[in-house]
Parts: structure tokens; sequence; C-alpha cells
């Protein structure tokens, strides 16, 4: 049977592009379409639907407000469709930590390029979207105001750069999964920390502005030249791959995609041993293919230590899955052990 879909968005225009392109591919079908949340919630009560697209900025009920009642409810798989702008993204990443799949930017034009170019991502990401574990959580404080007596508490480093590194990738499920590891992670982690998680350019800064405002850590996009220094949280940017220089300092560069990606995980993770030799904790969390697989091969060859999400946990089992099959994990863990080993491993280095 196909797989069905209802398309949510307040864009005549948008929902005929989305419909035609989903009804084009013999393995989608298009259930129904709602003009806003209120409609879309009304539809999932009379049809039989296994995925949503959502648009971000609708009337009478919004994207955001509409996917926190079918996670609620129905804990079906949505895709968000967001414009490029700011608030756009800003709302993408909150729906991402909310429970949604996946994203889709939506074109700028009618041109025919943008037009091919998202429907090839349309139908990916619904298939993908299909086959993903929803994973809802209850909503939380915000990490840095609950008291997490069984963290240690480290001392504010000296300035200059870390010679240990945390190293953690991450794809499909990964905004969400992230968050969730960094509630475990102390102020003043003993070690550099860097994020590789597949997403474009136009929302990666709000994913780390995000982050900054959750974490009692200081977490930023990475930059050209930014010192990996202990207790800081570097994002790899959108379109960009990310290396770590001798001296220890953030190196970007648009060098061809890995595996269709930029930034690739294995991009960074490959080059890191040469720089910190096994004083690194490579991580893999959630996400479709296998980048990183090759990047944490490379580390647990040089004595460094890794983790890959378990299956249980992960929204899409596949990049952790490609790490634990090769023999590559030295643990393998549910998500919300995993900031509390990752703590555990760099105190104990040396």
């Amino acid at each position: 049977m196909p797989i069905r879909v209802l398309v949510v968005d307040d864009s005549a225009f948008m929902r005929k592009l989305i419909t035609e392109i989903i009804n084009d591919d013999p393995d989608l079908e298009v259930a129904g379409y709602a003009r806003n949340g209120q409609d879309a919630l009304e539809k999932l009560d009379r049809l039989d639907v296994d995925v949503v697209t959502l648009d971000v900025e609708m009337p009478v009920m919004d994207g955001l407000e509409t996917l926190k009642r079918i996670m609620e409810t129905k804990r079906l798989p949505v895709v968000m469709l967001s414009s490029r702008t700011r608030r756009g993204s800003d709302t993408t990443i909150q729906a991402l930590a909310l429970g949604a799949v996946d994203f889709i930017s939506k074109p700028s034009g009618p041109n025919s390029h943008d037009l091919e170019a998202i429907a090839t991502e349309i139908k990916q990401k619904v298939r993908l979207a299909a086959t993903a574990k929803v994973q809802v959580s209850e909503p939380k404080k915000k990490p840095h105001t609950e008291k997490t007596p069984i963290l240690p508490v480290f001392e504010r480093p000296a300035t200059g750069a870390a010679e240990k590194l945390v190293i953690i990738g991450s794809s499909t499920g990964g905004p969400k999964a992230l968050e969730t590891v960094f509630t475990s992670i102390p102020p003043n982690l003993p070690a550099g920390m860097v994020v590789v998680q597949h997403m474009p350019k136009d929302f990666t800064r709000s994913f780390a502005e995000r982050l900054n405002s959750l974490f009692p850590f200081p977490v930023k996009e990475a930059e050209n030249g930014d010192l990996v220094e202990n207790g800081k949280l570097l994002i790899a940017p959108g379109d960009y791959h990310l290396t770590i220089t001798n001296d220890r300092r953030i190196k970007l560069n648009q060098d061809e995609r890995v595996m269709f990606l930029r930034p690739a995980i294995d991009v960074t993770m490959e080059k890191l041993p040469a720089v910190y030799g096994k004083k690194i904790v490579g991580v893999i969390l959630t996400g479709m293919g296998r980048d990183g697989a090759k990047g944490m091969a490379e580390i647990k060859k040089a004595g460094g230590l890794t983790i890959a999400q378990d299956k249980s946990t992960s929204t899409i089992y596949s990049m952790p899955r490609a790490v634990a099959e090769e023999g590559n994990a030295d643990y393998i863990l549910p998500l919300d052990q995993i900031g509390r080993v990752i703590t555990e491993l760099i105190t104990a280095m040396r």
C-alpha cells in the first residue's frame, strides 16, 4: 500500500505543488489536505494517514501548535515546511525539538530548478518519515534550571586549546537527540565539543542559538579560526565541511560533498586522530545513511572511545547501526545515557 500523506499549508499554490509531487510517486499518495492546523486536526480524526507535511506559518492555528497537538494525540511522523527566513528557521528548530522528524525549505519561487530539487527532497523525506520512530518527550524545564546532583562539578578551566575532544555526528532526529545528550553534560567539561549535524546553512545558526539558550555552557555556530576550548560547544555550519587544525582551530571549506552531504561527519572525524591522538570521544546519533562510519573507525583505531545510539531510541537507526555492525562502537547506548557516559569517559581520560 502507498504511504498516505496529509498536506497542510495555507498556500493554495503550495498545496497543489506538494500534492502533485507526492501523487507523482507510485509509492506515495495524498490522503487529503488542510488549510490550517485546526483543519488538519479535524482531517486527522477522519483520515487514515501515515505522514503529515506541515507548514510552519499558518493562520488560525500555526505549525508549532498543530505539531504539539499531533504529538499529544496521534504521534504521527511530521515533516515541516519552512521558509528560509530567520523567523522560519527559528520556528523550525523549535519544531524539531518538539518531535518533527525533518523539515524542507520551501522554494523561493517558481524557478524550475528549485521545484525539481524540492520535488526530490519531498519524496525522499516523506518516505524516510514513514519509517521513522517518533520520539516524543514530556515538556521539561530548561536543563540549566534543573538540579542535577549526579553530574560532576568541574572548575572553570584555564583558557587555551582543549587537549581532549568530544565529536558528535547526527542527522534525521538529531536536533532533538542532541538536546537530550547535552542535558547530562556539566559546565566546564574538560574537553572541547563539536557537533556535525546534517542541516542547511540557513538553520545551523538558529540551532546553535537555541542550544546556547538551553544549556549552561557556551554554544555557537563555528567560524574559521575559532579555538576549540574546554567546556565550549561548536556547531558545524551548514554547507561547510569542518576540520580542526593542529593548533586546535576550526577550518571550514566548501570542498565537494561527501555522500551528497556538506557538512559530512566523516570529513571532520577522519582527521581528528592526527590532532588529538586517542583523547577523543566519538559519538554517532540517529540518522539515515552511513556518514560517520569511516570516521568512527579511525577514532577507534587510534585508541579513542566510540559511542553509538541504540536502535530503540533512534528516530532512524541507520548511521549508528553502520558503526555498531562494523564493530566500531565501544558503547551502544540509549539516548538518555549518552551524555552521562561521555562525561565519565572524558573525566577518566588521561
